[in-house]
């Protein structure tokens, strides 16, 4: 079947109404689709859709080098007659490595590959110009991103749990009204702050994204001169975008957030960071501590992974040139260990989920290291105030992970009717029975089957624990002695309150 640009741009103004419950002469096809608030699932889903109009499936990368429905549906109409007379094999092969001004027309070969090392450079005004830092036992101001987020929320928690300090948190809203009901919502969503927001939580209005954080010269410089100390753990996560696409939010997000805190006076800077900067398989194999170096970045695919691991650069220029900084390397992080409240939304409980309704999990060697939240949050906060801390980083993976293979037969053992079989099989199933938008994994397909390396591998090959280095956390379990802070074993228990809470909450269904 043929479609002319015309015709795909009336699909897509149709399905993405529909996609935001809105009518069709609302939609503007010269709109940047991401001012439309399209999350990533909504994206995939769009992308899942096309699929079924063209007979391919479009890289997800397009929604991002050809942002509005005008320019994508050109773009989609000049790709299908290229496809005219080639077999399709359902899967676009692509690599993830371009840079802003590449485009995804063209084979891989012509496409420059990103060098992050070059990315990795902070602005040299941003320093701490020689001024001391005395620690404070009681910080009475606290500036924090990411409250908005999971792990944002239980940071919240800890901070008002561990101090009495006012806690001022960046979010993206049209007003302070809406910043307030954004934060409220999330805390709640999450079991903490049930009645009305917490007094000593004030929203700011501003932007990751923008320069001083979109607070204006004013504002920023107010809260420079008035912030005793900085928690950093917002980061735009996409599974499917490039570097280039996340680099304003994760990067020079973070250069702004540096730049807060060396203007005026000196603020200590905790940033949560994570195990992905040690993703190069130049680590493979090997044990990596929390004070080795993390210079190797080729070989690094995922466009989030590559901007955790420039930022986490930027932290560390910025703590050479004198800033106190404490960096925390999370790994996926799962729900809270006591309550089993977490995002169901994350990668972990959509694969489960998805998984579950296809039936079978794939056959690979794979370590469940996720770590509970609430221990993530206690750990954080907690070795954030420990003045012996500054200038370290952390491990917060799991000291003691499980395999897969320990979850589906647990997962069996309560009566759901899954399998293991090979990862290609595994594939196969994957394109056969996750085609509507009902299966979890119909978004996540793009992520499971696009083939990303000069290997033509996919993710999850990617993260074969033959091609990753184990994380040591046994520095951070002895930094945590004593706090009574210890990570929850990932067992029965620990698996029966996550189940609980998934079926509870209308997640998963009761196995029959």
């Amino acid at each position: 079947m043929s479609y002319s640009a015309a015709d795909i741009q009336v699909w897509m103004v149709s399905n993405l109404a529909e996609l935001l419950g809105v009518e069709a002469d609302e939609i503007d096809i010269d709109e940047n689709l991401e001012n439309y608030g399209l999350d990533s699932a909504q994206a995939m889903t769009l992308v899942s859709k096309l699929e079924e109009l063209l007979g391919f499936q479009p890289s997800p990368l397009l929604l991002w080098h050809y942002p509005n429905i005008a320019s994508l549906s050109q773009r989609l109409a000049e790709e299908l007659e290229e496809k005219s007379d080639v077999q399709d094999t359902g899967i676009v092969k692509q690599t993830i490595n371009a840079m802003p001004s590449a485009t995804p027309k063209g084979n891989a070969s012509e496409i420059p590959i990103l060098n992050l090392q070059s990315e990795a450079v902070l602005d040299p005004t941003i320093h701490p110009g020689g001024a001391t830092y005395t620690p404070l036992d009681k910080p009475k101001k606290i500036f924090l991103t990411g409250g908005t987020g999971f792990l944002g929320a239980f940071i919240i928690r800890e901070l008002l749990e561990q101090t009495d300090a006012e806690i001022y948190c960046l979010v993206r809203a049209a007003s302070l009204h809406d910043g307030k009901n954004k934060l409220q919502k999330n805390l709640e969503q999450y079991g903490i702050c049930q009645n009305a927001l917490d007094a000593r939580i004030i929203p700011v209005i501003g932007d990751l994204a923008q320069p001083l954080l979109g607070l204006g010269a004013e504002v920023f410089q107010a809260f420079a001169a008035n912030i005793d100390t900085i928690y950093h753990s917002a980061a735009l996560l996409n599974y499917v975008y490039p570097y280039s696409a996340l680099k304003t939010a994760n990067v020079l997000g973070t250069q702004e957030i540096l730049r807060l805190a060396c203007q005026i006076k000196v603020k200590p800077v905790h940033y949560v960071s994570s195990v992905a900067v040690f993703e190069s398989p130049v680590y493979a194999g090997k044990v990596v501590k929390e004070d080795d170096d993390f210079s190797h970045w080729e070989g690094i695919f995922l466009g989030y992974s590559q901007t955790k691991w420039v930022a986490e650069k930027l932290v560390k220029i910025a703590s050479d040139r004198g800033l106190p900084v404490t960096i925390h390397r999370p790994p996926l992080i799962a729900g809270d260990s006591q309550t089993g409240i977490g995002n169901t939304h994350d990668f972990i409980n959509l694969m489960v989920k998805g998984c579950l309704q296809m039936g079978s999990f794939p056959d690979v060697e794979y370590l469940l290291d996720m770590s509970p939240v609430d221990y993530v949050s206690k750990a954080v906060v907690y070795l954030s105030m420990q003045k012996e801390s500054i200038g370290k980083a952390f491990h917060l993976q799991h000291p003691q992970p499980v395999t897969l293979k320990f979850l589906v037969d647990w997962i069996s053992s309560f009566g759901y009717p899954v399998q293991i079989i090979p990862y290609d099989e595994w594939q196969a199933e994957l394109i056969k029975n996750a085609s509507s938008p009902e299966n979890p994994l119909y978004t996540l397909r793009p992520f499971l089957l696009e083939r990303w390396s000069e290997e033509q591998l996919t993710i999850p090959d990617l993260y074969l624990q033959a091609k990753r280095p184990t994380i040591s956390c046994e520095a951070t379990v002895k930094a945590l002695a004593g706090s009574s802070i210890t990570c929850p074993p990932i067992d029965s228990k620990l698996f029966m309150i996550y189940t609980a809470y998934l079926i509870e909450s209308g997640f998963l269904s009761v196995a029959l």
